[in-house]
């Protein structure tokens, strides 16, 4: 009878000497401090092996056992013998803050990575340091996008093959003609030594990612492989072995993408404008290109994904790996195909914070399984340590998943905390103001900071697409106010701090909009009133019942113990 992951990890956890772990808690981007070597398990439990591939900006249903016409193969087949994760939610919908949470275990206001304009790293620990601690062999491929834009080696990786920022699908991309004409190429660098591009990204970092299994690790000791693909990030380009894929697919845009009285409804002013922006589906990107011609070079850029898997997967069964091995699919966030006039990602709508996920595990994994329960990029990082047998590092704020693809947690008994989202406002993209965002038992809190703005609730259980705004719905507003509460108090940081963090501003940002395009939106008609009403000043004042009355009878509201307000102080 083959070992469950759960007697393995109780071996290596009862072996594994973690007594360096304190220290390396206090390390800044310095070499984790040399772990003591584990004792030999008094049974002889082979460590499971791990393969983390993440993808960049891939919609949640971007795959094809959920897509009709779009051929994933090698996805679809770690669905079917695997467990598939519908409710997979990421902490915030951005490259370099999801990048942070994945890698530390902790959300974005503690690991302060907030933006992707060149946050610090400095006292953050990432976890495959612990994996190497433990005896695993780690390699680390692809984008990192995080730090000052640099893509020197990181600690907790044996092997390193990187690029600064968000790297080329192509050696020649973004280099004047003279320039390539005189050898100049995008540059990778692989283990501190810059080296030229040759090929498609994502087959080149499959070619290494292989080199490294195949000839670059002793197999005497287990692997931990992150592979992290640029694709399907924006522009996608597809390689031209795939570039007339999909041309016959047909592509439904979203209902809601369509500048309706009815979408527009209950929708902040903010979205109603960001579709006439970078990020909105009439401007895409400042471009007049058909947003489904940049879906189906997504998905076929999605492609080479498939077969980097597949090559993947051929490696493990010639060689006897497949059962002792773990591969997590995952994407760092979401996407938009134009739900509410928006593109790209940065809000709490939920195709922004779904996203893809898949485990495979044969032998520890049941086939087929269908997963509901909402696992988050927090949770990715404790997934890993607990199967190599790490306790889980006091700094992390999330909680492994391994019992629940393991049954031995129903998803109605998996208790994690609230879904609490957090997106703080970046003046590249100012489209999108800083957004918080809390889901319990199905109903969804959205609440923006620094904008003149209305706040969103949404009961996914009834409203999946988020088209029924009930903040101001009579049934909602105990709920509401619940959740207002629950929000604040789920933001404060492990010092108890409520802050707003960001970064240096260089220039105005991406600010065009479509000459020909739709103008500002107005404000909600609710918002507009007669001068010298006698409730002009209630909305200084928390919301009660009684002031819900005063506000019915159109009376002032003063709270009781609380001093009439004098103006505008």
């Amino acid at each position: 009878m083959k070992p469950t992951l759960k007697s393995l990890r109780a071996l290596l956890l009862a072996a594994t000497c973690l007594v360096a772990q304190p220290a390396l808690a206090q390390t800044a981007q310095a070499a984790p401090a040399a772990a003591t070597a584990p004792a030999a398990p008094a049974a002889q439990a082979r460590p499971m092996n791990m393969i983390f591939v993440l993808v960049d900006d891939l919609r949640f249903d971007a795959m094809g056992f959920l897509t009709p016409g779009l051929q994933t193969p090698n996805i679809d087949f770690l669905a079917r013998n695997g467990a598939y994760f519908p409710n997979a939610v990421v902490t915030s919908s951005l490259c370099s803050p999801s990048r942070a949470t994945i890698l530390t275990g902790q959300s974005p206001r503690n690991h302060r990575v907030i933006d992707n304009n060149h946050s610090s790293e400095e006292g953050l620990v990432f976890f495959p340091s612990y994996l190497q601690q433990a005896g695993y062999q780690t390699g680390f491929f692809g984008k990192w996008h995080m730090g000052n834009d640099t893509d020197a080696p990181r600690p907790g990786f044996d092997r390193w093959v990187s690029f600064k920022g968000q790297g080329a699908y192509f050696p020649t991309d973004a280099i004047p003609p003279a320039l390539v004409a005189a050898g100049q190429r995008q540059m990778l660098n692989v283990d501190g030594a810059p080296t030229q591009q040759k090929g498609y990204i994502t087959d080149e970092l499959t070619d290494y990612a292989m080199d490294w299994l195949e000839h670059g690790r002793d197999p005497a000791k287990p692997f931990f492989l992150y592979l992290s693909h640029k694709a399907v990030h924006s522009d996608a380009k597809p390689p031209e072995r795939y570039a007339n894929q999909y041309s016959d697919l047909e592509i439904t845009l979203p209902a809601s993408m369509a500048d309706t009285p009815q979408n527009n409804r209950g929708k902040p002013v903010w979205v109603q404008n960001q579709r006439n922006s970078w990020h909105g589906a009439d401007f895409p990107y400042h471009t007049d290109r058909d947003l489904r011609e940049q879906v189906r070079d997504i998905y076929r850029t999605l492609t080479p994904i498939d077969d980097s898997l597949g090559r993947i997967l051929q490696y493990l069964r010639a060689n006897g790996l497949e059962q002792n091995t773990m591969i997590v699919f995952y994407s760092d966030n979401g996407f938009m195909f134009g739900d509410h006039g928006l593109i790209d990602k940065r809000n709490a709508y939920q195709p922004s914070v779904r996203v893809p996920m898949v485990v495979y595990a044969p032998g520890h994994v049941p086939a087929g399984m269908v997963n509901p329960a909402v696992v988050r990029n927090l949770d990715l990082a404790p997934t890993f340590l607990e199967a190599a047998g790490v306790a889980e590092p006091s700094q992390m704020e999330g909680k492994s998943f391994l019992p629940l693809v393991e049954g031995e947690v129903t998803p109605q008994a998996w208790q994690t905390d609230d879904f609490v989202y957090e997106y703080y406002w970046e003046w590249t993209f100012p489209q999108t103001p800083t957004t918080f965002s809390i889901t319990r038992n199905g109903v969804k809190y959205i609440q923006y900071h620094g904008v003149w703005d209305i706040e969103e609730v949404y009961d996914l259980s009834k409203d999946p697409d988020e088209m029924n705004n009930l903040a101001n719905d009579p049934a909602y507003v105990d709920i509401k106010r619940e959740l207002r509460h629950a929000l604040h108090a789920s933001l404060a940081t492990t010092g108890g701090e409520h802050v707003i963090p960001y970064t240096e501003r260089t220039s105005e940002g991406l600010v065009h909009r479509d000459v020909n395009g739709t103008r500002a939106a107005d404000f909600p008609a609710e918002w507009y009133v007669e001068p010298n009403q006698p409730g002009r000043m209630n909305g200084l004042f928390p919301d009660t019942p009684a002031k819900d009355a005063a506000n019915a009878a159109g009376r002032a509201y003063f709270p009781s113990r609380a001093p009439a307000p004098k103006g505008d102080e």
